[in-house]
């Protein structure tokens, strides 16, 4: 896919990647981005200039001002409607593209995995690409979160594995609908939960994606399998597939989940059953997803987690809790609606899961600006949880909670830093990992 195209949201994970595999493609790609604005570079944008992206506040000189008129302006899901970059394409003419949209023209030719689910999209996506790559099939992948190994050292975003071998993974969402503009070759889908959608109307969306796999296309939907047999052991967690007995190296049982349904995939695609073992046991993880990224000055263990709704927070407190006397959770809300609309379950699922001991620290809402309705605080889940047996704490800032977390916590302790879409709670993880782990 060649041409010239501005992204607005360029540095969000999913339009990162966009932006990646459109330079791997050949064409000529600038982008814009709030963060940028407010004179923030994150890494993503950052590897993204180094490949030669032109960067741009959001003020329509990305559009208006560029050397080449962009052939298409790709804007992001969270992107308004009256956000200077996407009005100037539209009265000058150019067409404008959701992320999805120009990402499925980007791929047409390959033969497209794709990977749906509520939960566990991202981990599942570059596992499948691993196994692939091990294998020797040379995958390309398109993934939602940063893989350390395919970063190059900085250079690349970690989110996409350039490969000539003909198969491409992707993540596709369901959270706009999304992923019903692919028609994949092959599909997964992992689980449905109530997340964006009522569960009945989630469900009928996965319906309607396996319904566009191609005819006689492999199909593995694991919405209804119970469980693998699994079990926990160190930082690992050990499951039954084919007969044999399989190491993944990343904690939780909800992980064991995820690597059955990519080996059932792999191994549909040619990947022999005898090769899975020693690729899952060098599977190198994703950013954000159960990183381990050090030790406090206490001693507890740091990690850095994506979990950001309901189930994946639960799954991840539970998973962390297996392994540590206390766990010390920070979690900060990704947006005024979805904490008003989760507000009762979350309040629940905490209740349910954190043990006496335990902390939560509540972080303000991450509030990306434009017109939401903010008429809803982490002080309301405060009070949710006000007769909780664990401690409640509501923290200012990222420093706060870094401050009484790095004074608290010890050796056999965990700290877990939760949410998506700030940049800012990576950090907030990395300044509590005063030493290595």
């Amino acid at each position: 896919m060649t041409g010239s195209y501005h992204l607005v949201g360029i540095a969000g994970s999913g339009m990162s990647a966009l932006a990646e595999v459109l330079l791997d493609g050949g064409a000529a790609v600038s982008g814009s981005d709030r963060f940028l604005d407010g004179g923030e570079l994150p890494p993503a944008a950052a590897a993204l200039r180094a490949q030669g992206v032109e960067l741009f506040a959001q003020d329509a000189s990305g559009v208006l001002s560029r050397r080449r008129r962009p052939d298409a302006v790709v804007a992001s899901a969270a992107v308004e409607s009256d956000n200077p970059d996407v009005a100037a394409a539209r009265s000058a003419g150019i067409p404008v593209l959701g992320r999805s949209e120009a990402l499925a023209l980007a791929l047409e030719g390959k033969r497209l995995v794709a990977v749906a689910g509520t939960c566990g999209k991202s981990t599942t996506t570059a596992l499948l690409g691993h196994l692939l790559h091990c294998a020797g099939l040379n995958p390309a992948v398109v993934n939602g979160a940063s893989c350390p190994a395919w970063t190059d050292g900085g250079r690349r975003t970690g989110a996409v594995l350039r490969g000539g071998g003909g198969i491409c993974v992707a993540e596709v969402d369901e959270s706009d609908k999304s992923l019903l503009r692919f028609r994949p070759a092959a599909a997964i889908v992992l689980n449905a939960s109530a997340d964006h959608f009522p569960i009945e109307e989630t469900n009928a969306l996965f319906d309607a994606f396996v319904s566009r796999v191609e005819k006689g296309g492999i199909v593995v939907d694991a919405r209804r399998d119970p469980p693998p047999v699994a079990r926990e052991n160190g930082w690992a967690v050990e499951f039954e597939f084919g007969g044999a007995s399989l190491s993944l190296p990343c904690p939780g049982l909800h992980n064991a989940a995820d690597a059955v349904a990519a080996c059932r995939m792999a191994t549909a695609l040619g990947v022999p059953a005898s090769a899975l073992a020693p690729a899952l046991a060098s599977f190198p993880g994703i950013s954000r997803r159960m990183q381990r990224v050090g030790r406090t000055s206490g001693g507890a263990v740091v990690v850095d987690d994506y979990a950001h709704n309901t189930e994946k927070l639960r799954s991840a407190i539970l998973a962390l809790q297996a392994r540590s006397g206390r766990l010390f959770a920070v979690w900060r809300p990704h947006g005024y609606a979805p904490l008003r609309k989760m507000r009762g379950d979350l309040a629940k699922m905490f209740a349910e899961t954190l043990r006496a001991g335990d902390a939560l620290f509540l972080l303000p809402v991450f509030d990306a600006g434009g017109t939401a309705d903010r008429s809803i605080a982490s002080a309301d889940l405060a009070r949710d949880l006000s007769g909780a047996p664990f401690a409640v704490f509501q923290a200012a800032d990222a420093d706060e909670a870094a401050a009484r977390i790095g004074a608290e916590a010890r050796d056999g302790d965990i700290a877990a830093v939760f949410g998506a879409r700030d940049p800012g709670l990576a950090r907030l993880a990395r300044a509590l990992a005063v030493r290595p782990a």
